[in-house]
């Protein structure tokens, strides 16, 4: 059997009829502990990167069977999305570490390099 969350958080137009739990609109700002402002920026910090896995990742479209596959490949894309942007560091990393070397040995024009006397 399953069991209705405690706490639900929903945007705006998003609202639920009969919820038998506490539901949070995240453009209230009434009566609002902390703790629950906190899970809000939470969420808004989240949204943006479900809409790029769904773009990016094809999350929108799920070619596995039952509960079990939607679950798995919500972790799947979320792996993919996490090694998406990990490669985008490393890519970065190595930009500027060649653009390091190439300095060093291609000097810029007009710098004189100086020779040891022979």
């Amino acid at each position: 059997m399953r069991q209705a969350p405690a706490l639900s958080l929903q945007n705006q137009d998003e609202r639920a009829p009969r919820a038998r739990s506490q539901v949070l609109i995240s453009g209230a700002r009434r009566g609002l502990t902390p703790a629950l402002a906190k899970l809000l920026r939470r969420r808004s910090s989240i949204e943006p990167e479900i809409g790029h896995m769904k773009t990016d990742g094809r999350l929108a479209r799920c070619a596995l069977k039952g509960t079990l596959g939607d679950a798995l490949f919500a972790v799947l894309c979320g792996c993919g999305h996490n090694i998406r942007k990990i490669l985008a560091h490393l890519r970065a990393l190595l930009r500027a570490i060649v653009t390091l070397i190439l300095t060093i040995i291609i000097p810029p024009q007009g710098r004189q390099i100086p020779y040891a006397a022979a």
